[in-house]
């Protein structure tokens, strides 16, 4: 009886957990932000081939939940507020990028003392 109750529970368990969770779909390419600078970021968007998804605000070394893009890349389209100024990351193309493969990752994007609205803004992939 004892081993039953034991086997039921740790199924439970099992069914229970799940490496993909709330907005995550393990079919689709899961990306949340990191923001790695000093700065609170404000009205985040990201566009990696035209589906433009806001982030909303991320305050320094936090992480935004996980969307989910139909196609993205290991870099895209960044925009977001710094102390009420706009800074903008800009993709020209991805002429020769490869898509990413369904999973989760983050982009970890930073920003440096620059005021210069297309130089200040970093991004780096991590495959989570």
């Amino acid at each position: 009886m004892k081993a039953n109750q034991f086997l039921i529970l740790a199924l439970s368990a099992l069914i229970g957990c799940s490496v993909f969770s709330g907005n995550d779909n393990p079919s689709k390419v899961n990306i949340r932000l990191s923001n790695v600078s000093p700065y609170t970021y404000q009205d985040i968007r990201v566009s990696t081939t035209g589906d433009d998804v806001n982030f909303g605000d991320l305050r320094s070394s936090q992480f935004t939940d996980y969307s989910v893009f139909e196609t993205a890349y290991r870099y895209a389209f960044v925009e977001l507020q710094i102390n009420d100024s706009t800074y903008t990351l800009q993709p020209i193309d991805y002429v020769g990028e490869t898509p990413l493969k369904s999973g989760r990752y983050t982009y970890q994007i930073d920003a440096d003392d620059s005021e210069d609205r297309f130089s200040r803004l970093s991004l780096t992939l991590i495959e989570d």
